[in-house]
Formats: C-alpha cells, sequence, structure tokens
C-alpha cells in the first residue's frame, strides 16, 4: 500500500508524502483546556505512517501537538516519520536567545536533536525584524537544529525580498484551494524559479469541498462546528456567496462520478497538479475521524483536459480572494475563524521608537549609520504631514534584497510603511514618492514593484536615475503622506 503514494524530493535528504497530515485539529480538540493523552493520540498516527502518510505538519500553538508526534517519532524513528512544525512569534523584536529558545522548546517537545522543517510566520513586513528571526534562524539551520526552514502565509513579494536577501527556503505553506486561487498570480511561478514546494492547506476547505454539502442549504454561519469551518465559511462569503458555491461542488461532483472517486480527491488532485506544489494538507481529527482509504484514491487517477475545463468553468464564476497569499493574517477581509486576529495577537507593536520634539514634531530612526552619521530621521511628523526621507534596502549593516531590484524595492516600502505606521500613518496616506535608480534598466521591475504596493493609492510619483550612495543600492525612495 505504502508505494501507491506519491512522494516529493523537498530536499536532498529529506522525501515527504504528498498528503500531508494536518494537525491542527488537536488544538481544537483541547478547546475545552484538557490535553489529549500523548500516547493514546500518538497511536491513531499509525494507521497514516502504515498507509503511507508518513508526513505530518504542525505548530507550536497547536494545543499538544508537537508532544503527541514526539512521541510518534520515538515509538518509530525519524527514517519512517518526517515531522513539520512552524514557529509563530508574537509580533515584535526578536533576539538570538528568543529564536534559539523558541526552536529548543520545539525540540524539547518534540524529542528530537533536529527539526525536519521549520516553518516561520510573520505578521507585519513593515516591522523588519522578522528578518532578525529569519537570519538568526538561517544560522541555526546552518548549525543542524534545523534541516530545513520553511514559511508560512509569506507572500510573492516578501518570499522575493527573503530569498534575495540570502535566507535558504524550501517550501512555503499557503492557501491554495478552488476557492481560493491567488498562487496562481506569481507565487507558483516565483516558486519554479527558485525550487520552493508549496504546501498548500485549505485544499478541501475545512470538508465544505465535499459530498456532506453538495445541495444542502445554506448554513447558520454563526453555528458552525469548527474552526475549519468558521475559516472557510468566510472564504466562501468572499468568492461570492453560497449559490454560486453549489455551482462549484456540482462541477467537482461531476468530475468525481466520472471517476468513482470523492469529491474531496477531486479538490485536492487539482491542486496536487498545480505548478510547485509539493503536497497538501489534509487535517485529521486523530483517533475521530480519519480519511486514510479516501486519500489513497488520490494517487489512482488523473484530471484530464475536460475535467480541468469543467473545474475551471466553475471556478471562473468565482469571486477572486483579494490580494496574495496570506494577506488574510494581515489585513481585512480577515479571513480567520473569528473574522479579525484577537485570537492570533494582541496588538502591534510600533515598528520604530517615536522621539516627540518640544515644537510638537515626532519623529522615528530607522537605525542605519547613515542616519546619525548625516544627521536625518527616517521620517518625520509635522500636524498631518509626515515625510519619510531617502530610504534604501539597508536594515542595520545589512543590504537587503540582493541584486535584484523588485526585492529592494518591496524593502524599501516596507520601511517607509513602518516609519509611517510608527507615526500614526499609513501607506494609504501617502501623496507622493520619489524613486531613484542606480540602473536604468532596472525602471521596469522597480516600477512595477511600486504599482504592486501603490496601485490602489496611486500617489503623484517621480523616477529618475541617479548615482546612489553605496555600490548595493539600486533604488531609494522617498514619500509624503498627509493624514486624516
Amino acid at each position: 500500500m505504502n508505494s501507491v503514494v506519491e512522494r516529493r524530493e523537498l530536499g536532498a535528504d529529506l522525501s515527504i508524502s504528498r498528503v500531508l497530515t494536518g494537525l491542527w485539529q488537536i488544538a481544537d480538540m483541547e478547546r475545552d483546556g484538557a490535553p489529549l493523552d500523548a500516547a493514546a493520540t500518538a497511536k491513531a498516527m499509525e494507521p497514516y505512517l502504515d498507509a503511507g502518510f508518513t508526513t505530518f505538519d504542525m505548530a507550536d500553538h497547536y494545543g499538544s501537538a508537537e508532544e503527541i508526534a514526539g512521541v510518534c517519532l520515538q515509538a518509530h524513528g525519524r527514517d519512517a516519520v518526517q515531522l513539520f512544525t512552524k514557529w509563530v512569534p508574537k509580533p515584535g523584536a526578536t533576539t538570538r536567545d528568543d529564536v534559539r529558545t523558541a526552536v529548543q522548546r520545539s525540540l524539547d517537545r518534540m524529542r528530537t536533536d533536529s527539526l525536519d522543517l521549520l516553518q516561520f510566520h510573520a505578521w507585519n513586513y513593515a516591522d523588519p525584524s522578522y528578518l532578525d528571526s529569519l537570519f538568526y534562524l538561517e544560522e541555526l539551520r546552518r548549525e543542524g537544529l534545523i534541516r530545513y526552514l520553511g514559511l508560512t502565509n509569506v507572500d510573492t513579494a516578501h518570499l522575493r525580498v527573503i530569498v534575495c536577501s540570502g535566507i535558504t527556503i524550501a517550501s512555503n505553506q499557503i492557501c491554495f484551494s478552488l476557492l481560493d486561487q491567488r498562487a496562481r498570480h506569481g507565487m507558483t511561478a516565483f516558486c519554479r524559479e527558485h525550487g520552493i514546494a508549496l504546501l498548500a492547506f485549505g485544499a478541501v476547505a475545512g470538508g465544505f469541498l465535499t459530498e456532506r454539502w453538495l445541495g444542502k442549504a445554506e448554513p447558520p454561519w454563526t453555528k458552525l462546528e469548527t474552526w475549519s469551518q468558521m475559516k472557510y465559511g468566510r472564504f466562501i462569503g468572499v468568492a461570492g456567496g453560497w449559490d454560486v458555491f453549489q455551482e462549484t461542488l456540482a462541477a467537482v461532483d461531476r468530475v468525481a462520478t466520472k471517476h468513482g472517486v470523492s469529491m474531496a480527491n477531486v479538490a485536492c488532485r487539482y491542486i496536487l497538479d498545480q505548478p510547485s506544489v509539493g503536497g497538501v494538507i489534509i487535517g485529521a481529527r486523530l483517533g475521530e475521524s480519519e480519511h486514510i482509504d479516501d486519500n489513497l484514491r488520490l494517487f489512482g487517477f488523473t484530471l484530464d483536459d475536460d475535467d480541468v475545463a469543467v473545474i475551471e468553468s466553475a471556478l471562473s464564476r468565482l469571486d477572486p480572494i483579494p490580494g496574495d497569499c496570506g494577506d488574510e493574517y494581515r489585513g481585512p477581509p480577515y479571513l480567520t475563524a473569528s473574522g479579525d486576529l484577537s485570537h492570533h495577537i494582541d496588538t502591534l507593536p510600533a515598528p520604530y521608537a517615536v522621539r516627540v520634539g518640544e515644537d510638537g514634531r515626532s519623529w522615528v530612526l530607522s537605525g542605519t549609520v547613515w542616519e546619525d552619521l548625516a544627521g536625518f530621521s527616517r521620517a518625520v511628523r509635522q500636524g498631518n504631514r509626515v515625510l519619510v526621507s531617502g530610504t534604501t534596502a539597508t536594515h542595520g549593516e545589512r543590504a537587503i534584497g540582493g541584486d535584484d531590484a523588485a526585492a529592494q524595492t518591496h524593502f524599501v516600502i516596507d520601511k517607509i510603511a513602518g516609519a509611517l505606521q510608527s507615526l500614526g500613518a499609513r501607506l494609504e496616506n501617502v501623496v507622493r514618492t520619489r524613486v531613484y535608480v542606480r540602473r536604468m534598466e532596472d525602471w521596469e521591475p522597480v516600477a512595477r514593484a511600486h504599482g504592486e504596493r501603490f496601485r490602489e493609492i496611486q500617489p503623484a510619483n517621480t523616477l529618475v536615475q541617479a548615482g546612489l550612495v553605496g555600490e548595493e543600492h539600486l533604488v531609494e525612495m522617498e514619500a509624503e503622506a498627509v493624514v486624516g
């Protein structure tokens, strides 16, 4: 039976099953505060191993999932099971010791000396401290405490920033389903170019993409059974609502009937067939609800051109989920179980410390050597006006973005956003930008990056070629904002 499960090489020495078993529902099963019995629940992982589903996905905040997985690892050995986890720190600055402590906590819980894959989540790209965490994690990867470093819910622009800054990334875990096609806008192409595997969650939309909901009346959205259903109910609403979703279910059912498989099989197979997708993550309530036999059928059929045409015709009638991958965790619409971030974080601290002068001005420094050397601020607010100095892709003593002009531009805009946030403003308040490029051949990637970030804002803009200070800097940008 093991031979039927497709596998994917995530790295030179890490082979994973292309259906990963997601353990996020352990947190839901422990919602009453009582932890599951680790030994008994780990025993419930064995049928997955026997069937060839040897890869499990969890996180530091999925209840006692790491402890349960650690019991399984001790019983079967690391050659038989691959355990992926995540580190989702609170927003704000982290030290090298903070990062090591977090990794060691997962190592201790999972009873191992090296994590197969650690996936990192950042809450606020305008706060560059997320890059500090990643650089520290890269050090631990090279040290051997982490075999492979991944990301979770990172959009294409910031995946570019991270990769082009020299951080080795093996995977990016994102929502990717028939309901949510954002990854096809650029994420899959970037990952294919850089050899990064996409690990897709939400492929069955919390169970909504199954026979259970075909032809059924719209459910009472405030009385759903699980956090997953609450989450993906919001996706259905944004994608056009229950009636158009039923059209998608009908198309999936037509293809499933043709092949004699389940609707979940079709929904997952479609995502597995997308470029750069290394695997789909299918949740399990260990010891309660298992779909092992059904998941095995994923590898016994293929979707032909007619099947794809039927599915994509239905998808064309859905409203696209807005933004890029992971945006649902960083801005409205918050497509989370609660509809906001209240069950994830308490607050977003200001990226930079604010100083206030006697004349009422306030200003921030970003910590680059140039600010002290030349005697200027990253940004100054006077009344409702915020002026942001010429900003390059520099973070502390690091040059960010490598030789990629688009990556540098995205980080520059993040720094501008961080200065604005600290002074009570937002990118949406920007009324003018001025952009300077070292090489005129970079004008288009720089302009396109500017367009991605300011498309709905459309400030006045000027782009010119200039001799920038510092050979590593390809682009510099300044901004003006008016608040309120």
